[in-house]
């Protein structure tokens, strides 16, 4: 039997016994809010395990203040992909009214070689083979699997593209800010109340 499914099952049975406690003591009466962000923001940002938690303190944000919209890099690449449309639901069906990109230091996908996660992958059991046809297809895997060169640069683009979507209100505030994974300083590169839409 392979170990990985081993430890992954184990992982999950420890969850599952954690989940019957917390719901049988009713912890989870703490945290009920509804599905509308009190603080009517909707915020993109990096899935690093430093900001779970670090991120909503370093903001005062409590359980129900915000959507979070979570991936590598806080990365939006594409203008009619999923990112982009939690946040037009976010704003349409949610109530939110503003959006935050919030990068941070020290990011995984700074720097970020496609070749060296395809070597990864072929360590793992990928057959690299399966590239060729994804590429005939229309498909640039070494795009796809790339990072950024700066944190900075990458919020940047990804308030622009926000911002000059067709269907965004030119009302609607996108700012753009990097923390700091280690203490939670924000450093705000993009004020969404002093520039207007493209």
């Amino acid at each position: 039997m392979n170990w990985r499914v081993i430890l992954l099952t184990t992982t999950l049975e420890t969850i599952m016994t954690f989940n019957r406690t917390f719901v049988e003591k009713k912890q989870y009466e703490e945290y009920q809010t509804t599905k509308f962000p009190n603080k009517k923001l909707v915020i993109l940002t990096c899935m690093d395990t430093r900001l779970v938690e670090l991120l909503h303190r370093s903001m005062d944000l409590k359980n129900g203040d915000a959507k979070i919209i979570r991936n590598a890099g806080a990365v939006i690449s594409h203008p009619f992909g999923s990112i982009m449309r939690s946040i037009l639901v976010a704003l349409y069906q949610l109530q939110a009214e503003e959006i935050l990109i919030i990068g941070h230091h020290g990011c995984g996908m700074t720097g970020l070689e496609s070749a060296t996660l395809l070597e990864n992958a072929k360590d793992r059991g990928v057959d690299l083979d399966v590239i060729e046809p994804l590429e005939y297809a229309g498909v640039d895997v070494k795009k796809f699997l790339s990072g950024f060169s700066s944190v900075e640069e990458n919020v940047i683009n990804s308030v622009d593209m926000v911002k000059r979507h067709p269907l965004l209100p030119a009302n609607v505030p996108v700012h753009g800010l990097v923390i700091s994974p280690e203490t939670g300083e924000l450093d705000v590169l993009v004020n969404g109340y002093t520039e207007s839409k493209v």
